[in-house]
């Protein structure tokens, strides 16, 4: 059952059997979300009923070249809503850089061409909240040389002074679920990171089918996991930045990025892989305790 409205769905969600919430659609995992239990309720959430470009109420785009030296061109053009579902699609397509400067000092302006396109879309300016459950449904291409996330940033300060939390992140085999904030060396980070090879989860179909990953983030910590599976908690005692500041990221307001990435620092090598390769979205929802 898709939601109608905010309201509506609340009471569905409160209402409704797991049963019944499980299979909403054919060819469904078995990896669904069940009824929030009693002491949160939803607050915020995108099931991607609309065909056509995402809702512009909810999701604005970063575009070109963004981060960590990835090979994408980043465009909207590569994110639609398909079926129920959010669609970001990587492919193999050449897209001249305008602002190539072949004598710049930046990566971001040395690449003449990108070789490859992608998507990504952001709550940023548009929603953002403190606490509460995060939840996704989608399903994530592990071939090599793919990186799919879903991640949130805090609104205040630079990275990583603002606080990164990623709740999903894939790449070279690995599950990933970390946090991350400021150290005393500007612009590098401080890590409380997990890595999960995808062959220990379960099944050789893991890859194919969909699953849930959730944050559970309150004033003490945050929780990380996949379909249940409990993958990191960071105590929010220890993130505090070490600038001297006395500000915790962790504590403030962030909001959320989708995106698919190739290649870049962490991505692999991405050459002998087939594209167009999907990240499927069935569908992001945010509660927060009553």
């Amino acid at each position: 059952m898709k939601l109608l409205s905010l309201a509506l769905y609340a009471v569905l969600l409160a209402a409704a059997s797991p049963d019944l919430i499980a299979e909403r659609r054919e060819n469904r995992s078995a990896a669904t979300c069940d009824p929030a239990p009693a002491e949160y309720e939803l607050v915020w959430a995108d099931e991607f009923e609309q065909d056509g470009r995402p809702d512009p109420r909810n999701w604005t785009y970063e575009t070109g070249f963004v981060r960590n030296q990835e090979l994408q061109w980043y465009q909207p053009e590569n994110a639609r809503c398909e079926n129920g579902r959010l669609i970001i699609e990587s492919r193999r397509e050449r897209k001249l850089n305008p602002a190539y400067d072949p004598n710049g000092d930046d990566w971001k302006i040395q690449r003449e061409y990108a070789e490859y396109t992608s998507a990504s879309v952001t709550t940023r300016g548009l929603h953002r909240w403190q606490y509460g459950r995060f939840e996704m449904r989608a399903r994530i291409d592990t071939r090599p040389g793919l990186w799919p996330a879903f991640w949130s940033l805090g609104v205040e300060g630079q990275w990583p002074a603002n606080g990164e939390i990623d709740i999903m992140e894939y790449y070279r085999g690995m599950l990933l679920a970390n946090v991350a904030w400021g150290s005393s060396h500007p612009g590098r980070a401080k890590w409380a990171d997990t890595r999960k090879p995808i062959a220990e989860l379960g099944h050789p179909e893991w890859a194919a089918n969909f699953h849930v990953w959730r944050m559970d983030w309150d004033e003490d910590a945050i929780r990380l996991y996949v379909d249940d599976i409990l993958l990191n908690a960071v105590r929010l005692a220890e993130t505090f930045n070490e600038d001297d500041s006395g500000k915790n990221p962790l504590r403030q307001p962030h909001y959320i990025i989708l995106n698919l990435a190739v290649g870049g620092t962490q991505g692999g090598d991405p050459s002998m892989t087939e594209l167009p390769a999907r990240y499927e979205i069935d569908y992001v929802r945010v509660f927060r305790k009553r």
